[in-house]
């Protein structure tokens, strides 16, 4: 605040010091039997119910063994000890504690406590026989964890319980066995007499769990043997041999093999044969040699016997490999054996979700390793003849091993790869994709090792190339939870990464696949492979480059089945026209071109040089779906047209062009790419000169085109267009000739291609030539074209399109035809229009060109003497083709050529275009409109030919004749004909005054008639009509203006408002419809001439009988709207206008009819107002119809409307608002209920208000108005009918015939509604309208909030009208109704939010009004007032400080106010404050800085919501009011709210910890503490997510490492919180206990009473909810710190 200095931080730290301070004597660390406790309360907590408290328990007293691990292990002991009787979950718990420990603090540990730790273990695990897994294993590791260190004290106990002759116990062996892993150096010495004194034990031992033991034991045992025999040298006792344990190892291996392994039980044969494998190191060779026969088929045998067969295999592989060790001969013998049991297992379908699987094929593999190393003859022998077969998984699992070994055994396979290659002539023919992917591992491995140099290996490079080739879609697809994998792992997918590895990483591969390659690039079947291809050629080639190859990259050397350059560049600039197809082949295809420009042509380097990088960087802009396909191929034209122009070679271009008509055939399968292929050829035929070679080409590709596909018709019309460009001349005369020649007879021709073509064929024919003349108009130099146009260029199109049929000229019925005829209609129509003399070209044939595209656009427009079967065309109610587009786009270009269309063909032709898309159905709602695109291009075309014939007669006259071609339309009895009537005219009318040129003032004399026509279709039942109807009333108004002289980009203000009317066009209401259709009326009635005001009138009149009611109706508001406000000019007029309104009237019910009546009442009432008002007064309520139009017509002259009003002004206040009255004797309280006269001129004024003309009336009383009707909706809320009245109005809801509430509330706020919009208040009445307040008006619940929004909107609309209502409502101040002094102080007090009242000079006068109510009897007004104080730090702050002692004063009353302790004026009290705090001078805000903060702390644990968030919010604001000037007095508030309000961060409420959130941002400066106030202000920002538990922790450091002395205070409230009623708060106070006891220095330590704190925390681990127990216990851990 201004003013306030800053202080040293001694401040802070001083003033607390005071209260938190403790003597130093009164507390020291943690003493011994301290830390036992807290061991002991925290296994006492072991046994809870919850398994995250549990876990949380042992998580804390492992925390605390990290610190103290000698008196963590003697507690668990002891806990163990004395609690014999403890179940043995939980004593599992407490050893895995003393594991974890003993783990991480091993070497700290003395001796003797190792010693009672061992013997603890020991016995936890041997205490019952029975096998208790959990507990037994935790015990066991704990023996195993100290054996790491203690080896011989836990060896000597282990084996005190490991004596001869006695079947030990099962976690004996077990831990035996896990020891000898864990410590090889200390066991391995002890295995000679622990297989001693095991052996005669596995005689006796007779479970199958023992046996399963031993054999684990005698596992561990080897495998440690073996570790230590392979470490030697590291070892010691270096001396051990493998001799020593060479005998005892065979004597259990007899037994394991000859007895157990024969056993019934899986699980025992398991254990067996994975004993068996490291066993087979240690056997004697001659043993081991002597057992090879026996052991190897046992060992096979068990594959038949399990399922999971990984444990089978990994032991096999140890035995082989044993075997191989010692170079048994045995292997020999029991290879076909071994061989037939091993592929088996490869051959079991892998599954990748099956590890188990997955690692047994991965032993088996490791078996045929050693297999294929002794024995590779006889391996190859065995497996190649298996690729033969036909079966999938023989064939897949032998390709996995023919793999596995050219890998792992490539020194013996080396000599074998003719061998192996040949024998993948089958595999490569095999079409199951398992085996293709298996096939092309294979490969890859081959090349690897140089097998593809071999002969045969180019047909395994085809092969990786076919399967590159493959379309995506035609690999099967598999669903479920691995699909992706399987996708990603798909034959495409491999292979392409198989061709790219090994072009770019196996270096002996070059010269393999250079140039081979090439070969696949031209070939179709290999187009999928592009991508790949292109990728590894540029790769191979960069390559070449670098090692300095010759100029020219490719060496033919006579190499015919290489691709020539000229095919090369064209296979690849065709492709990249689609260049994302094919994982991007588009780019690859141009890397490639770039590499290869030499070869292509020596010229090419340079611009090939900077024009591929522009391609390429063009395509990484986009995406497949951004990329403009047309924007594209013209980029690669660009680049051809570039390279044709380098090269300038014409005998180079000439073969260019014959390689590219060769490839035409190629891609009749990729349409989108021969079409580029044609623009290619047309490209480079335009760039040859010579003509004999041009000619010859156009002429083969018209013998060989493919008509019947339509993109082929187009690509040809685009080839021949292109060449055109430049040879026009050559391209007309082979179109000529092909024109006269007799290809379109059925019989046969001079062509044998087109020998007995169908008719349908040569349709096609037509079509393709047709087209082409359009291309080669639009394409063709302007300077030549008009010279051609109509000799060569229609004529032609004229004579393909027509047809003669026994002398007489038929239209062809074909649809392609036609389209194709009106494409190239409108192309050559363009470019005739914008060559340089176009606009003076006079085209003879046009006339004949329009008459063509008539019976495409309405099959009725055709001459009745054409034979009907030729004329078959699209139903004119639908549209499912573009057929009627393309005519009417070639009607448009058509029309603006000269000469003109004479005015019958120009009739005729709009004729035609209106009913071939005026009748078109719409598309049902809710149906995928396929139709609907279509639709809206050739409405868009129709508007443009409209807007083209208006323009050559830009006139009144013109326009008008437009028009009546829409006029039937326009009154069409179904809708979407109307609005598309209406929407073309408005695109008209828009066209006309655009391009509306005066040159001299002329009337527009058919204004009238316009108007008259549209005008009643503002309230059309098609919203859309209404909208282009006042778009036509708006174009209409402007030309007007323009014929009067005003300038084309002047604008009218009234003419304006019908753009803001279109809004209330859209509302369905049909009451918002007939007012916006009166807002037109007097938009119109203000701009129009008085002489078209007759013209407009009468065609109204005619107006009213239309068969849409809605337009009939809005035809008589607008004729009665204009007859008030223009009727003074038609003073001769009057007669025949009233005897025509009269005639109409009598036909129709409207309002209109009622006028004579409303007039006769007007007349009356002017003469004796007093007594009509105490008649109509007197009539029944409700009031009928009658009555009510009755009402309104009082307000036709503003002078009686004013008498009117204030008599119901007397009548409704003059009387009680309601009366009292008990339904029952023993009802709590009496009834309300309405008196009838206040009620009955509610209702008149309600009527009176309503009617437009009572404005003037209205804004003369309007603050009387406001506030009596403000207060009579207060003192009728709850008000209740009369009963006679209740049950009309019963009868008459259920009859339907009510149209407005009579309950007494409802028609006082309707009577409001009324005055406000009829004073002017629009705004307000729709502000309130969206905010639901005058529903809130009329219930109890909501009626002050109603008033409150009412307010708002007044003050903010309607400011000017504030001074005089709030005079008339002070005087409310002493009323004897408590609702109207609500509602009143209500008003005012929202007044005060708005800065309306300061710029008024109210605000004085409005808070000595409020400050008057404090004092009142009724706690709602009381708190109405402060909220009203409050109110000004909104709408006036600068006022603030000027009345700060008020305020505040209040605000502090209103904090004592009442003893209610959840009183609400004393929470509006806090809301105040927080509002004003920011504003008032700091010295006001000094002297009730203490007074507040004491008063409103104990808020902030009120059960209450809002109290809670208000208290703690206006505690931030008291710290923010108060940075850099805070006295220790409030820093003693401050300090004792820090804990509260971080603990209140976990609050149920959102808004509470919000409010939280904000407090301690505020708080931050005040600590003095910038490492503080930076974290509050970091992650306490609204809107970011919290991690309590970090920050807690962050600010509890900080608060103990600069504000030590805060320990004690912080402490003991947290322990107030640990009995909050809340179970979030409840767990956030252990935390905070926890982080503060974490950071607290040393010598603070004995601020800390621990004995407390224990016995709270020991209180909490009881707590019913789990959560705070779990932080109980994770605090408890956290007072490792003070051990």
């Amino acid at each position: 605040m201004p003013g306030c200095g800053c202080r040293g931080s001694s401040g802070l730290k001083t003033a607390v010091h005071v209260h938190t301070g403790r003597e130093e004597a009164t507390a020291t660390a943690m003493s011994e039997s301290y830390v036992k406790r807290l061991f002991t309360i925290l296994l006492d907590a072991v046994t809870d119910k919850d398994p995250q408290v549990q876990e949380q328990v042992c998580g804390a007293l492992c925390a605390l063994g990290e610190s103290q691990p000698e008196e963590a292990l003697r507690a668990c002991e002891e806990h163990l000890r004395l609690h014999d009787k403890l179940a043995h979950p939980y004593r599992t718990m407490i050893l895995r504690v003393m594991e974890t420990v003993v783990s991480s603090h091993l070497g700290e540990l003395d001796k003797g406590l190792a010693r009672a730790s061992i013997l603890l273990a020991s016995s936890e695990m041997t205490k019952v026989k029975e096998l208790v897994c959990d507990w037994q294993q935790a015990a066991s590791n704990v023996l195993v964890a100290l054996g790491k260190r203690f080896i011989s004290s836990v060896m000597e106990e282990i084996l005190s319980k490991f004596q001869p002759g006695v079947l030990p116990h099962h976690f004996v062996v077990q831990t035996l066995a896990n020891l000898s892993v864990s410590n090889v150096f200390g066991v391995v010495p002890f295995l000679t007499s622990i297989l001693s004194t095991m052996l005669p034990m596995l005689s006796a031992a007779k479970p199958d769990s023992m046996r399963v033991v031993f054999c684990c034991a005698l596992q561990r045992f080897s495998e440690s043997t073996l570790e230590y025999l392979a470490d030697l040298d590291q070892a010691p006792d270096p001396t051990v041999r493998k001799d020593a344990f060479a005998t005892d190892i065979f004597s259990a291996y007899d037994i394991l093999f000859h007895h157990w392994l024969q056993s019934r039980e899986a699980k025992l044969r398991l254990a067996v044969v994975e004993a068996l494998g490291p066993m087979s190191h240690l056997l004697p060779s001659e043993k081991l040699e002597e057992q090879l026969p026996k052991l190897l088929p046992g060992v096979l045998g068990l594959y038949k016997k399990h399922a999971e067969t990984v444990h089978v295999s990994r032991s096999l592989g140890q035995i082989l490999e044993a075997a191989a060790s010692v170079g048994s001969r045995t292997l020999d013998v029991q290879l076909d054996s071994l061989l037939a049991a091993l592929h088996a297992q490869i051959c079991v379908p892998v599954e990748s979700s099956s590890p188990l699987v997955m690692s047994n094929q991965k032993e088996v593999l490791r078996c045929f390793t050693v297999l294929a190393c002794c024995s590779p003859d006889r391996l190859l022998a065995f497996l190649l003849p298996k690729l033969d077969t036909s079966n999938e998984r023989t064939r897949v699992g032998t390709l996995q091993v023919v793999r596995h070994i050219i890998n792992s055994a490539a020194a013996q396979m080396e000599v074998k790869q003719p061998f192996i290659l040949s024998s993948m002539k089958l595999p490569l023919l095999d079409t199951n994709s398992k085996v293709k992917r298996a096939v092309v591992q294979v490969i890859s491995a081959m090349a690897h090792h140089g097998y593809l140099e071999q002969p045969g290996g180019e047909a395994m490079i085809e092969y990786i190339v076919q399967q590159c080739a493959l379309p995506p879609e035609a690999e099967p697809q598999k669903l479920g939870a691995n699909s992706e994998a399987l996708a990603a792992d798909s034959v495409r997918a491999i292979s392409v990464s198989t061709l790219y590895l090994v072009s770019t990483t196996v270096d002996r591969m070059g010269d393999v696949l250079w140039p081979y390659l090439f070969e696949f690039l031209v070939p179709v079947r290999f187009t999928g492979a592009l991508t790949p291809l292109c990728r590894s050629l540029v790769h191979l080639a960069q390559k070449r480059q670098e090692a300095g190859a010759h100029a020219l990259l490719i060496q033919y050397n006579g190499n015919v089945t290489l691709p020539s350059p000229y095919a090369m560049a064209t296979r690849l600039l065709a492709v990249s026209s689609n260049p994302y197809l094919g994982d991007g082949r588009g780019a690859a295809s141009l890397r490639l071109l770039s590499v290869l420009h030499r070869d292509i042509h020596p010229m090419l380097g340079q611009r090939w040089a900077t024009a591929i990088p522009l391609l390429l960087e063009h395509l990484d802009g986009y995406t497949e779906e951004t990329l403009s396909r047309k924007e594209w191929e013209e980029k690669l034209l660009m680049f051809l047209r570039d390279t044709l122009a380098v090269v300038s070679d014409n005998t180079w271009i000439c073969q260019l062009s014959l390689e590219m008509c060769k490839q035409l055939p190629s891609y009749n399968g990729t349409p989108l790419e021969k079409n580029f292929l044609y623009k290619c050829i047309g490209t480079t035929l335009g760039a040859a000169s010579s003509t004999e070679v041009v000619r010859k080409r156009l002429q083969e590709l018209l013998e060989t085109a493919r008509y019947q596909e339509e993109s082929e018709r187009e690509g040809l019309a685009c080839c021949f267009g292109i060449c055109a460009s430049s040879h026009l001349d050559d391209t007309l005369a082979q179109l000529e000739d092909f024109v006269k020649s007799d290809v379109f007879r059925k019989s046969a021709g001079i062509f044998n291609i087109f020998k007995d073509r169908s008719e349908n064929e040569v349709e096609k024919v037509k079509s393709a030539l047709i087209l082409c003349y359009g291309h080669v108009a639009a394409r063709a130099p302007r300077e030549l074209l008009l010279a051609r146009v109509e000799s060569d260029i229609f004529r032609n199109m004229s004579q393909c399109f027509s047809t003669k049929v026994l002398g007489i000229k038929v239209e062809t019925k074909d649809l392609g035809l036609r389209l194709c005829l009106a494409q190239s209609v409108c192309m050559a129509s363009q470019a005739v229009r914008s060559s340089s003399h176009g606009s003076s070209f006079q085209l003879l044939r046009k006339p004949e060109l329009v008459a063509q595209m008539m019976p495409v656009l309405w099959p009725r427009a055709i001459p009745r003497l054409l034979p009907q079967e030729f004329i078959k065309a699209e139903p004119s109610d639908s549209l499912r083709t573009p057929m009627r587009k393309k005519a009417m786009l070639a009607c448009t270009y058509l029309a603006s050529l000269e000469p003109a269309l004479e005015g019958q063909a120009q009739a005729d032709l709009i004729h035609s275009c209106l009913h071939s898309i005026m009748a078109v159905l719409p598309e049902p709602e809710g149906v995928d409109s396929h139709q609907e695109p279509l639709y809206l291009d050739t409405m868009q075309a129709l508007k443009d030919l409209l807007t083209s014939l208006l323009q050559r007669n830009m006139t009144p006259q013109g326009l008008q004749v437009m028009v009546e071609h829409l006029s039937p339309w326009i009154k069409s009895p179904r809708g979407h004909e109307r609005v598309r009537a209406l929407g073309l005219s408005a695109c008209l009318l828009q066209h006309f005054l655009k391009h509306l040129h005066i040159s001299a003032l002329v009337p527009f004399h058919n204004l009238g008639l316009l108007l008259g026509l549209f005008s009643p279709r503002c309230a059309d039942l098609w919203p859309a009509t209404r909208q282009e109807a006042v778009s036509c009333v708006y174009s209409l108004l402007y030309l007007q203006l323009g014929y009067e002289g005003f300038s084309r980009d002047y604008q009218d203000d009234v003419v304006e408002q019908l753009l803001t009317l279109k809004d209330g066009l859209g509302h369905p209401d049909p009451a918002i419809l007939f007012h916006t259709c009166h807002s037109v009326a007097q938009i119109i009635g203000k701009r129009l001439p008085p002489d078209q005001l007759i013209s407009l009138l009468l065609t109204l009149f005619e107006g009213l009988g239309d068969p849409d009611q809605n337009c009939s109706r809005a035809a008589a508001v607008i004729v009665n709207c204009l007859l008030k406000e223009r009727g003074h000019v038609l003073l001769e007029k009057v007669p025949e206008i009233v005897s025509v309104l009269c005639s109409k009237l009598q036909e129709t019910h409207g309002e209109h009819v009622l006028q004579a009546a409303q007039h006769s009442v007007y007349v009356l009432a002017a003469r004796h107002h007093a007594a009509v008002v105490s008649s109509l007064l007197g009539s029944p309520l409700p009031f009928d119809s009658h009555t009510c139009t009755l009402w309104r017509a009082l307000a036709v002259e503003p002078g009686l409307a004013t008498q009117v009003l204030g008599l119901l002004l007397e009548k409704m206040s003059g009387d009680v608002p309601f009366k009292e009255s008990r339904a029952f004797l023993l009802s709590s309280a009496p009834d309300r209920v309405a008196t009838l006269p206040p009620l009955a001129a509610t209702c008149a004024l309600y009527e009176v208000a309503s009617a437009p003309a009572s404005g003037p009336a209205v804004l003369e009383l309007y603050p009387q108005l406001f506030a009596a009707l403000l207060l009579r909706v207060s003192c009728t809320v709850g008000v209740q009918l009369p009963r006679n009245l209740q049950a009309k109005e019963r009868k008459s809801a259920s009859s339907g015939l009510a149209s407005r509430s009579l309950e007494p509330c409802s028609s006082a706020v309707d009577a409001l509604q009324a005055v406000l919009l009829r004073g002017g208040s629009d705004d307000v009445v729709q502000r309130m309208e969206l905010e639901g307040g005058w529903q809130l008006l009329r219930t109890s619940a909501g009626h002050e909030e109603g008033v409150t929004r009412l307010a708002s909107a007044m003050a903010k609309f309607a400011g000017p009208r504030l001074p005089l209502m709030m005079k008339a409502l002070f005087a409310t101040q002493s009323s004897v109704y408590e609702m109207q002094r609500v509602s009143s102080t209500a008003f005012l007090a929202e007044l005060l939010s708005s800065n309306t009242v300061n710029d008024l000079m109210l605000l004085e006068s409005l808070l000595d009004n409020l400050l008057a109510r404090q004092k009142d009897t009724c706690a709602r007004v009381r708190r109405l007032v402060l909220r009203g104080l409050a109110n000004v730090a909104s709408g006036s702050p600068d006022k603030v400080r000027a009345h700060g002692p008020q305020l505040l004063t209040a605000m502090i009353g209103g904090l004592d106010d009442g003893d209610d302790p959840h009183s609400l004026v004393a929470l509006e009290a806090m809301v105040g404050l927080a509002r004003l705090l920011d504003l008032v001078e700091a010295w006001d805000l000094r002297s009730v800085l203490l007074h507040v903060a004491i008063r409103i702390r104990p808020f902030f644990d009120s059960e209450k919501v809002e109290f809670r968030s208000a208290s703690i919010r206006l505690f931030g604001h008291l710290n923010k009011a108060c940075q850099g000037d805070c006295e220790d007095v409030f820093l003693e508030q401050l300090v004792g709210g820090l804990a509260p309000l971080l603990l209140h961060l976990q609050d149920p409420q959102p808004p509470v910890a919000a409010a939280c959130r904000f407090a301690l941002r505020m708080c931050g400066p005040n600590l003095e503490c910038e490492e503080l106030a930076a974290i509050f202000q970091k992650h306490l920002q609204e809107g970011r997510g919290l991690h309590f538990g970090e920050f807690l922790n962050t600010t509890c450091k900080h608060l103990m490492h600069h504000f030590p002395n805060l320990l004690g205070r912080l402490l003991s409230t947290s322990l107030f919180y640990f009995k909050s009623s809340w179970e979030d708060i409840r767990a956030a106070a252990p935390m905070l206990t926890g982080f503060l006891a974490l950071h607290v220095e040393a010598e603070r330590r004995p601020q800390v009473d621990l004995e407390q704190l224990l016995a709270a925390l020991q209180l909490l681990l009881k707590d019913p909810a789990p959560a705070v127990r779990v932080k109980a216990a994770e605090t408890l851990g956290r007072l490792v710190k003070f051990a």
